[in-house]
């Protein structure tokens, strides 16, 4: 009989993986996080782009015209997490500029953009998105709505999402889609998910014309 358990074990932490190791369970979670954005609806067939920060000036993020729902290893593209330049930047998501401008305001270790279409749609008529739900509103309270003459590839949107994105889990680009932040994709993914359905009640209330009883 060993001198540890199995409970002992988890309460440690896991093991520190081999690099290998570590960019497997990586690509593991980029795959599974995507194919839920794709089947929830959150993204169209090659919409979306994810991204994690590694160790040092490093980042992973998705290929620029990927399919999130069906990603491979090949689809994650290490570049420069500061510096524009890098040589693999031409084959990193357009949305790049974007991501390297909110690392550098928050602490943030992902980033998950989507183009939910009940966020995107209630993102046209509100510049704070405040849920009812009772789950959006202890997760969340509530949203803020950024808008830029540019919104794809934009450093503008990249300096405003930043901005708002130190004090808030999610935000929205007007007409675009949301962009979160967390730990993990996991927990960026929440945000983005957890949005959507508030929209979804939201927008579902405006239609039958009532009003909710907070």
């Amino acid at each position: 009989m060993t001198g540890s358990s199995e409970t002992d074990r988890f309460a440690r932490g896991p093991t520190p993986a081999a690099p290998a190791d570590e960019r497997t369970q990586m690509f593991g979670e980029f795959a599974w996080v995507g194919s839920d954005l794709y089947t929830s609806g959150a993204v169209s067939s090659h919409g979306g782009n994810l991204s994690v920060r590694l160790d040092g000036d490093r980042m992973l993020i998705t290929r620029t015209g990927s399919m999130i729902g069906r990603l491979t290893p090949a689809d994650l593209i290490e570049t420069s997490l500061t510096s524009c330049g890098d040589p693999h930047d031409p084959e990193c998501s357009v949305e790049l500029v974007v991501h390297r401008a909110i690392y550098a305001a928050t602490s943030a270790r992902a980033i998950v953009h989507a183009h939910a279409v009940e966020t995107v749609a209630r993102s046209l008529v509100e510049d704070l998105i405040v849920p009812v739900d009772s789950e959006s509103k202890a997760r969340l309270i509530d949203v803020p709505v950024v808008a830029t003459d540019q919104t794809i590839g934009s450093a503008e949107a990249g300096a405003k999402l930043a901005d708002v994105l130190k004090h808030r889990r999610v935000a929205v680009l007007r007409s675009h889609g949301p962009f979160a932040v967390g730990e993990t994709l996991e927990d960026a993914y929440q945000a983005v998910s957890c949005l959507e359905a508030s929209c979804r009640v939201l927008n579902i209330l405006d239609a039958i014309g009532r009003v909710s009883r907070t």
